[in-house]
């Protein structure tokens, strides 16, 4: 798809002199480096772990998605400094019907790419096609942009509209990059899962006896894997044995609920918190 859309700017870009189709170029060049990364990325997380990497390899689509925002910052520098020139020096643009039509069928083909995106991420919730899918979904404004600035500059003779387009089209790529670094950046910090997913996770134990007293409840995701560990007070009487047997059919039971979720529990005496653990985040529960 991306080099579909390449071609078809290259020219439109060349006839029209448009600074808007120029902008819409060198992001649609971007998305299949993109497009690249976000393939090798999501190969290299989809391996299982082996020795060297013991919890997998999903941080891959994070580092896929990170170097998406770098490639989106850097379009949004080249169109808005070539934007600012061209509002600069007043040149007009040319063969506006050119550049609409070519926009035109950019949009249909960006939509049909966007459905099979939304449908991979419903499937896997991968973070790395997620990135990519935001960016295309950036790219249907941006089509639309090229549109309006071309009808603007050319028909209705607002020179400097299509300059002024390219510059907040630059400005849309930059604020979609800040967005989607956080999800990357979330995953690579290991930050908890969302509230919504904790407290379903939390509600989940609660239906359990045997982890009455859990505390130092943790999180973390890497790509479509999550990871959730706590404690839980047992009888001091119970063996090492039993707690096992016990303990190990409420994670099967869990893993169930909670599937690619790792969970491991860690058997504490009853009554006793290990004070070392506790964070003034408030992240160390109990359930009741």
């Amino acid at each position: 798809m991306a080099v579909t859309l390449i071609a078809l700017k290259s020219y439109a870009a060349i006839e029209t002199s448009s600074m808007a189709m120029l902008g819409s170029l060198a992001d649609s060049g971007l998305d299949l480096v993109a497009s690249l990364v976000v393939l090798l990325g999501v190969r290299i997380a989809a391996q299982p772990a082996d020795h060297e990497h013991r919890f997998g390899h999903g941080k891959a689509e994070a580092l896929a998605a990170l170097v998406q925002v770098i490639l989106i910052t850097l379009s949004a520098i080249f169109i808005g400094f070539h934007a600012v020139q061209r509002l600069a020096s007043g040149a007009p643009t040319a063969d506006a019907e050119l550049g609409i039509g070519v926009s035109i069928v950019a949009l249909v083909l960006t939509v049909a790419l966007i459905s099979f995106q939304r449908h991979v991420v419903r499937r896997t919730g991968s973070l790395a096609i997620g990135t990519d899918r935001l960016h295309y979904s950036s790219d249907l404004l941006l089509n639309g942009s090229v549109i309006l600035a071309l009808a603007l500059d050319q028909f209705a003779d607002l020179r400097g509209a299509d300059a002024i387009f390219g510059l907040l089209i630059a400005l849309w790529l930059a604020f979609g990059a800040w967005r989607a670094s956080s999800h990357a950046l979330d995953q690579l910090m290991d930050r908890e899962w969302p509230d919504d997913l904790r407290e379903r996770f939390l509600a989940a134990t609660k239906r359990y006896p045997e982890l009455t007293g859990l505390h130092d409840l943790r999180t973390r995701s890497s790509g479509t894997h999550y990871f959730a560990q706590f404690h839980v007070w047992v009888p001091a009487d119970w063996t090492v044995r039993h707690a096992h047997d016990i303990l190990d059919r409420v994670e099967e039971d869990l893993q169930r609920q909670f599937p690619d979720t790792e969970i491991l529990i860690h058997v504490d005496p009853e009554g006793q918190i290990d004070r070392e653990t506790i964070l003034p985040s408030g992240i160390t529960e109990a359930a009741t």
